[in-house]
């Protein structure tokens, strides 16, 4: 029986990375987590130590800082692709790279009702990402979102569902539904308004969520994929990740009072996690190696 070295890559993981656009007095930032991951001929490393082709992950690092400088970072999946076709183009022996990176957003504190100049607050625990792949000259971007959470007070049910002797969960026509959305979406090109793009995506899913009388979180899950693909068509697939961020409603009985849906505890776990694809039929499979190894 032989042994033989697999599919690897090695890159540098996290680095935080801050821009600040000092061009006018009204500054503009950046904030970023960026991980490189490069891919190539890179047995030798693995089988004897030889790093001749192994670019030190401290190298990564600084391109990130060097390009972040050089050229504004401009929207995320822009700046990924220049990062990723740099290290095939540049590094011998590698022939695919993988860029991923997460935004956090950053809003104006207001004063005097406006947003001030250089002075600003963490909009909420949402990140807009990325995850390009550069695999010779062929690039793949696959953007999206994760945490953020959402919940309607009604609008939806849940009834129907086998039950044996281990179910205690009553039926409910009427119960809050929240989730926190980890959603991307894979492009079938680069030739994308990418800021243009992420936001009405994101517009169009939340819409779908709100106006859907949902029977399951599953249902809520293909509809609101449904809708992004229908209003994209540069869009190829949407794979959504949602944990069922439980509300029990209270027994408010021993004291004597009526609890008619508008006492709840919030559970944040165990919990529900609904996962799904929505595809188009005649679009081509994406390989997995083009999402996060925690991916479904």
């Amino acid at each position: 029986m032989g042994i033989s070295m697999g599919p690897n890559q090695y890159g540098k993981a996290e680095v935080r990375i801050v821009t600040v656009d000092r061009s006018t007095p009204r500054h503009a930032i950046k904030d970023l987590n960026v991980s490189t991951s490069l891919r190539g001929d890179l047995d030798e490393v693995h089988l004897s130590g030889d790093n001749a082709k192994v670019l030190p992950t401290d190298t990564q690092k600084n391109t990130v800082y060097a390009f972040a400088k050089q050229q504004p970072i401009g929207e995320i999946e822009d700046f990924a692709l220049r990062l990723g076709r740099h290290f095939v183009s540049s590094a011998e022996g590698i022939n695919g790279a993988r860029i991923l990176i997460d935004e956090y957003a950053w809003q104006r504190i207001p004063v005097e009702g406006t947003g001030h100049d250089h002075s600003f607050s963490r909009a909420s625990d949402e990140k807009r990402t990325t995850a390009v792949t550069i695999d010779g000259d062929q690039a793949h971007v696959v953007s999206g979102l994760k945490d953020l959470v959402v919940l309607k007070s009604t609008g939806s049910e849940f009834w129907g569902y086998p039950k044996d002797e281990y179910t205690t969960l009553p039926e409910t026509n009427d119960r809050i539904l929240a989730t926190a959305v980890t959603a991307r979406w894979r492009y079938l090109h680069t030739d994308v308004d990418w800021a243009k793009s992420f936001e009405s995506v994101r517009a169009t899913m939340l819409e779908a969520f709100a106006t859907t009388h949902s029977l399951a979180l599953q249902q809520s899950l293909y509809e609101m994929g449904k809708a992004a693909l229908e209003a994209h068509p540069e869009l190829a697939e949407v794979r959504l990740s949602l944990p069922n961020k439980h509300h029990f409603l209270v027994d408010l009985s021993p004291f004597g009072l009526e609890n008619d849906n508008e006492v709840f505890f919030a559970a944040d776990r165990p919990y529900g996690l609904i996962e799904g694809v929505v595809r188009r039929d005649d679009v081509e499979d994406a390989p997995m190696a083009w999402y996060s190894t925690a991916e479904f």
